[in-house]
């Protein structure tokens, strides 16, 4: 085999080793892009040289390779692999050799990337090359919508999360620096679409989809509940003696009027029962007064007669009172010549 591959490298002028460095790059990288590079340009032109010199010998390895003609990048497939448009390998069903395992913010990122770069090819937003260009904002809040993640915060995870996705030439930076700036743009690939296929795509929508009826149909109730109770607490006006919950609780508005009348009839009585003690209070005071009155003018009147009778004493008053001593003295005289 190395006889026959070192002839055919003949014929084309190549050496073992600039074969060596193409079957090692792509099997190191698993994709070769011409327009990445100056590199990868030698790298994609030598490819088409050697294209079935490679395909014999990648195939003894159960590896694959998609080529496209078009947007000109070659790419390779492990064993076993599912490739859109191709026909699955039997004999390499279960291998999992030659696979590298994504971590969950590459497949988060990965499949917002093929979301938005399908919207874009529906709006005719694609360039020659078949790329399309996304904001860094419009990719955070596509991923915050689909997949309810984040971008990390951090930059130097950023910067990783998008140098892994740069390897595999699914998206094009010019400046890592500016990962953290909202109006940075970034070029994705026609390459990601052999990276999320269509029906997961159609079942992420949908569930997206589903997800937003249910959260509109969740906030309906809410949003009329707060309507009613706006329009109650505008329009209702509490009476004394009326319940609140007067429409839901009718036993309990009747036992709160029934109390209300009680206790009006209770000050009504208490507010009798003052009145009529002040009323007696007020006819004790007059008859009282009326009384110390009566006394002070009959008072009056016996010290005026007293006094009007003193100011007139009788004529015969001294003579009345010798007549009486003389009468007493004539009978003691009497009594003493006896």
């Amino acid at each position: 085999m190395l006889h026959a591959i070192e002839k055919e490298l003949e014929k084309e002028g190549l050496s073992q080793r600039e074969f060596s460095e193409l079957v090692v790059r792509l099997l190191d990288y698993g994709v070769i892009c011409r327009d990445e590079s100056q590199v990868e340009q030698q790298l994609y032109d030598r490819y088409l040289r050697l294209e079935e010199l490679v395909a014999d010998y990648l195939t003894i390895l159960g590896v694959r390779i998609q080529h496209d003609h078009r947007f000109q990048f070659v790419r390779l497939y492990p064993p076993g692999a599912e490739i859109p448009g191709m026909e699955e390998d039997g004999q390499q069903t279960g291998n999992q050799a030659f696979r590298t395992r994504l971590t969950q913010n590459e497949v988060a990122l990965t499949i917002v990337l093929r979301a938005q770069y399908d919207k874009a090819l529906r709006e005719g937003l694609v360039d020659e090359q078949g790329c399309v260009m996304v904001s860094l904002e419009s990719l955070s809040i596509a991923m915050k919508n689909l997949l309810k993640r984040a971008l990390p915060d951090n930059l130097t995870e950023r910067k990783a999360l998008f140098r892994r996705l740069k390897q595999l030439r699914l998206v094009q930076i010019q400046n890592e620096d500016q990962l953290t700036d909202g109006d940075m743009w970034l070029r994705v690939r026609p390459m990601i679409m052999s990276y999320v296929s269509d029906q997961v795509l159609s079942e992420l929508m949908a569930q997206d989809e589903s997800q937003a009826a249910d959260e509109s149909t969740s906030e309906t109730p809410a949003e009329t509940a707060s309507a009613e109770t706006e329009t109650l607490t505008e329009t209702e006006t509490v009476k004394p003696g009326q319940s609140v919950f007067a429409e839901s609780g009718s036993a309990e508005g009747e036992d709160n009027d029934q109390q209300a009348a009680v206790t009006e009839d209770a000050v009504a009585e208490t507010s009798v029962a003052a009145n009529t003690e002040q009323d007696n209070a007020e006819q004790d005071n007059a008859e009282q007064d009326n009384a110390e009155q009566d006394n002070a003018e009959q008072d009056n009147a016996e010290q005026d007669s007293a006094e009007q009778s003193g100011a007139e004493p009788p004529e015969n008053a001294e003579p009345a009172k010798n007549a009486e001593k003389e009468s007493a003295a004539s009978l003691f005289g009497d009594a003493l010549g006896e």
